[in-house]
């Protein structure tokens, strides 16, 4: 119980609330300090010359999965020179085993193709997806085998991209989900851009604003 508690409160930690959509922010309206904060380390960039884009997420928490729609449009438009990319948030327990699920997806090179089934399933279907073995099951509805699941699940190259994943969280200092940051730099969330269309208006002007850097 104190876990789900937990989880609750990180997964909404970022928010004031994510029906409430503030007034259209302006290029001129958004400040370091107010919309966004610029990290003190900078973080490296998976992909040196892109202009790196990250969204950290839990497929369990009820705000990614109402931001998904929103970001999923914009991603999907995104110019050449940037690269968007997901990182599972892993804060024990439940989060752990979904970041575990997303990355074994992501080194199969099948999530893509279930992401949006996998929110679908645990907020509108009420599944947990909480073993590997619920897990499997499910994805082989999708056309991804079982026992290639189970392997890649457990292999080490998805326990490396674990810790990876668990040292960018404390490197952009998060503390809760979902959140976005910009070429290793600038950490943004729903709450403090004022709803998902203003967080994605700051992602686009920290976008100009590392392409007119280069």
């Amino acid at each position: 119980m104190r876990k789900l508690i937990l989880g609750a409160i990180l997964a909404g930690t970022s928010l004031f609330a994510l029906g409430t959509q503030a007034e259209s922010l302006s290029p001129a309206d958004i400040k370091i300090g107010r919309q966004y904060v610029e990290l003190p380390t900078h973080v490296p960039v998976a992909q040196p010359g892109k202009i790196e884009v990250v969204e950290l997420f839990w497929y369990g928490c009820p705000h990614c999965y109402q931001f998904e729609p929103s970001i999923n449009a914009w991603a999907g438009k995104l110019p050449e020179d940037v690269s968007f990319r997901r990182v599972p948030a892993l804060f024990g327990g439940l989060w752990n085993i979904h970041g575990q699920l997303f990355l074994t997806l992501e080194a199969m090179g099948v999530e893509p193709k279930v992401h949006t089934a996998i929110f679908d399933a645990i907020h509108k279907d009420g599944k947990k997806l909480a073993t590997p073995e619920e897990m499997a099951e499910f994805l082989a509805g999708h056309g991804i085998d079982k026992d290639a699941f189970l392997k890649a699940y457990g292999s080490f190259n998805v326990k490396s991209q674990m810790e990876k994943a668990k040292k960018l969280a404390i490197a952009y200092q998060i503390s809760g989900v979902p959140v976005m940051v910009v070429n290793g730099k600038y950490r943004f969330d729903l709450g403090s851009a004022g709803g998902p269309e203003n967080t994605l208006q700051v992602a686009d002007y920290l976008i100009e604003q590392e392409r007119s850097a280069q």
